[in-house]
């Protein structure tokens, strides 16, 4: 709405892909049976002392060098002081005044124009443990615990207030989610909870420069629900303002089912934690040599990527943009044009073809039942003339289902009739046969020509050579 702006910023919470938890060595493994994962460090039993998790600082730091951020050569760990039944220590062990790393930014391109959003920091902090409901948790007679999750190596990544839309907001985080993909820091899963956002949002009238009253929302664990919920929040604010109802700061929940959000609790502030630093863990200090050849081995990011497929390849940009969402679906799409295969029509395959079934099929290209490398042969076998552009679309079906390889097809069902000889006598039929049209084409109808085409094609069961017999029809037809 015109006279309104809204003001967005993003805490995301990425779980580390390690072995162990933060500060013990208890396995971060997802599934396992509930408070099977669990010691004595991670339930915060009495005389028992963390230790850090090298890895989990390595992935931390390779985050932040990727999003541009300045490494801190000393943080320190706090205690978060709250109460909550999913955290058996009464605090969780984060990070506050002395993060790992601050000021970075996230650069995406979004309906052409380019955007770059700051990152006011990134901190290491341990997860919490995880409630399970009887039913929905505003109604649930009783809720169990289940301690797993506590301990598990997280990593804060909170944005500066940049962002104006929910379209924006839901960019930057499909951006943020790859990077750290690519990184191989995080899976990504926002179905499992390791890649979780909240969002904070606020309303003020257009060209102000003071902040809103900022509500913080939760329970959002997909790109499209985080965009739908921030679009109904910000409506909800803006409805409030208007009415003369004054807006309370305060954590709202989004109901996916009703597409609203519900007020949860009052938003703490940071003094309600009682942070102080946390006594049984040293200074965190990273050695300049170590930053440095974390960035020596940093891989090739979405946008780097991005524009190397562009330029190298010859691709439009909106292409290279679709291949390089993914690190997956990017190797997927190199490897095909690493088969001597033209750039433009493997993409075109990759992006129509085979992703429009995958979708349809509620699946990713991890689950793709054609590996590239039959891809690449099968669009190597359509660029040589042994088969059609509709063979090769029959073909492709047929490996869809069974992952068939292009060349046992082939064999199996013969290509395409590439034979001059065989075909002029095709064609020679036909024009005998269809006396009427082959009169009105040389009569200056130019349909009848096509019509032709399709006798000649439905008498090789389409297997014919289309440029062959266009060519051959036309000199039999000038005769």
């Amino acid at each position: 709405m015109p006279e309104f702006e809204a003001v967005i910023g993003l805490e995301v919470h990425a779980e580390l892909l390690t072995r162990s938890k933060m500060f013990c060595g208890c396995s971060s493994t997802f599934g396992a049976p509930p408070n099977t994962h669990t010691c004595p460090i991670c339930l915060g039993m009495p005389g028992v002392l963390p230790v850090i998790n090298r890895r989990g600082v390595e992935c931390a730091i390779r985050t932040a060098l990727a999003l541009h951020g300045t490494i801190a050569p000393m943080s320190r760990f706090a205690r978060k002081n709250y109460f909550y039944p999913d955290l058996p220590k009464a605090y969780q062990i984060s990070q506050y005044e002395l993060p790992l790393s601050e000021h970075g930014y996230v650069a995406f391109v979004l309906d052409g124009v380019e955007k770059r959003i700051g990152i006011r920091r990134v901190h290491l902090e341990e997860d919490t443990g995880k409630l399970v409901h009887a039913g929905i948790m505003e109604e649930a007679e009783s809720s169990l615990v289940d301690y797993n999750r506590c301990g598990v190596p997280l990593m804060e990544i909170v944005s500066e207030p940049d962002l104006r839309t929910p379209e924006e907001a839901a960019e930057y985080l499909r951006t943020l989610r790859a990077i750290l993909v690519y990184l191989d820091v995080c899976d990504g899963n926002m179905e499992e909870g390791s890649f979780r956002c909240d969002a904070n949002v606020s309303v003020r009238p257009a060209g102000a420069t003071e902040l809103g009253v900022k509500v913080e929302v939760k329970n959002m664990n997909s790109f499209r629900n985080v965009q739908r919920a921030l679009e109904y929040e910000i409506r909800r604010q803006i409805k409030a303002l208007r009415e003369g109802e004054a807006l309370v700061q305060e954590t709202r929940l989004w109901n996916a089912d009703q597409e609203i959000t519900l007020s949860m609790r009052s938003k703490e502030h940071a003094h309600d934690y009682r942070y102080f630093p946390d006594p049984d863990l040293v200074p965190l200090v990273v050695e300049p040599a170590w930053i440095e050849e974390i960035r020596r081995n940093l891989p090739e990011l979405p946008e780097a990527k991005r524009r190397r497929f562009a330029r190298d390849y010859g691709i439009p940009e909106y292409d290279a943009g679709v291949l390089t969402a993914s690190k997956e679906l990017a190797e997927y799409y190199e490897t095909c044009v690493r088969g001597q295969n033209d750039p433009k029509a493997v993409s075109n395959w990759v992006m129509v073809e085979l992703l429009g079934r995958l979708n349809k099929d509620g699946k990713g290209i991890t689950e793709s039942p054609i590996p590239p490398a039959r891809l690449a042969a099968l669009l190597r076998l359509l660029a040589e003339g042994a088969i059609s552009g509709k063979m090769a679309k029959e073909f492709f079906d047929e490996m869809y289902a069974s992952g068939a390889d292009p060349v046992e097809i082939l064999k199996a069902k013969g290509g395409q009739i590439t034979d001059a000889g065989e075909l002029e006598a095709i064609v020679r039929a036909v024009v005998e046969k269809h006396a009427g049209p082959v009169a009105e084409y040389r009569g200056g109808k130019e349909t009848a020509f096509n019509f032709l085409v399709g006798q000649v094609m439905r008498a090789t069961k389409g297997k014919a050579n289309p440029k062959l017999v266009n060519a051959l029809l036309k000199k039999a037809l000038a005769a």
